[in-house]
C-alpha cells in the first residue's frame, strides 16, 4: 500500500545513516517529506539530496539544545509543519565495567542518548503543538533497556531513560493528539553494530552473520524492520497506540533466544 504517509512531515535525528536513513527513506517513498538532522555534514547532505525535494539537512549534535531546535524550525520553515520525529541518534558510548566506568566518558554517553532524545522530544512537541495536526513522537531505545546483560551499563541505562519518557510524554501530551512512543530493537547490522562486532564500520556482512546466528528467527534484522515499525506508529494504522514500547528483536527479550552477557563488548546494542 502506497501512500501511507502522505502529506505529512517528520524530523529524523540521526537520519543520515543506520535505522534514521532507512526510515527517512521509507516515508519519503510513503508521501512524506522529512529533516534529516545528523552530525556529519557530507552523509547527511548526500542523503538529503539523493531524496530530492522532499528532504532537507540540518547539521545537529543532539546534545545541543540550539541545534534541535534550529532543526525543527527549518524543517517548519520549509515543510510548514511538522508532525512527526523520530529521535533516533546515538551512539554505543562509554563500555566496561562498572567498577572502571570514567565519568566524564558516562557524561558523554547521557548527553547524546538522554539529553539529545529529551531535546527532540521537546522542540518536536512544540513543533507539532504549533502546526495544530496532531502527530506522533517516537524515541530509540533498545532491548538492553528492556533485559538486563544486552548492553553496556550506560547504554542501557540511557535507554531503559527513553522508555520512560516516552511513557511520560505520553501522559501530557495526548491533550495535543500527540502519541508518544519508543521502539526497541535488537542488534541490526548497521555501521555502528558492525563497528562493536566486527571492529570495522562498513563490514556489514560479519556483522549480520554473526547477528544471524544468535537470532531466535534464524537471520538478522534489517534496517527496514524498524521504518516499517517506525512509519506504523506513524501512520494511520498506529493511530491509537501511544506510551507503548514496541521491541523488535525476534522474541529475544521474551525468553525465545539465550541471553548472554556483553558489558564488555556492547555486541548486542540495537542500531
Amino acid at each position: 500500500m502506497a501512500g501511507r504517509y502522505e502529506g505529512k512531515v517528520a524530523l529524523i535525528t540521526g537520519g543520515a545513516s543506520g535505522l534514521g536513513e532507512a526510515t527517512a527513506r521509507l516515508l519519503v517513498a510513503e508521501g512524506g517529506k522529512v529533516i534529516i538532522a545528523d552530525y556529519g555534514v557530507e552523509r547527511g547532505e548526500a542523503v538529503a539530496k539523493s531524496l530530492g525535494d522532499k528532504a532537507i539537512f540540518a547539521q545537529c549534535d543532539v546534545s545541543k539544545e540550539a541545534d534541535v531546535a534550529a532543526a525543527v524550525d527549518a524543517g517548519i520553515a520549509k515543510f510548514g509543519r511538522l508532525d512527526s520525529a523520530f529521535a533516533n541518534a546515538g551512539i554505543v558510548g562509554v563500555v566496561g565495567p562498572i567498577a572502571d566506568t570514567p565519568m566524564d566518558d558516562f557524561d558523554k554517553t547521557m548527553a547524546v542518548l538522554v539529553r539529545g532524545v529529551f531535546l527532540t522530544f521537546k522542540h518536536a512537541a512544540r513543533g507539532i503543538i504549533a502546526s495544530g495536526n496532531g502527530g506522533c513522537i517516537i524515541g530509540t531505545a533498545s532491548v538492553a533497556g528492556v533485559q538486563g546483560g544486552l548492553g553496556p551499563h550506560a547504554y542501557a541505562m540511557a535507554k531503559a531513560g527513553v522508555i520512560g519518557l516516552a511513557r511520560s510524554a505520553a501522559s501530557e501530551l495526548a491533550a495535543f493528539k500527540i502519541r508518544a512512543n519508543s521502539i526497541a530493537p535488537g542488534s541490526i547490522p548497521t555501521g555502528m553494530t558492525a563497528h562493536v562486532i566486527a571492529g570495522d564500520p562498513n563490514d556489514l556482512k560479519t556483522a549480520s552473520e554473526r547477528i544471524g546466528s544468535m537470532s531466535p528467527l534464524g537471520r538478522a534484522a534489517h534496517a527496514n524492520d524498524i521504518a516499517e515499525t517506525a512509519l506504523f506508529l506513524f501512520s494511520e494504522g498506529g493511530s491509537y497506540i501511544t506510551g507503548q514500547n514496541i521491541t523488535v528483536d525476534a522474541g529475544l527479550t521474551s525468553g525465545a533466544g539465550m541471553s548472554v552477557s556483553f558489558q564488555k563488548t556492547g555486541m548486542m546494542v540495537a542500531r
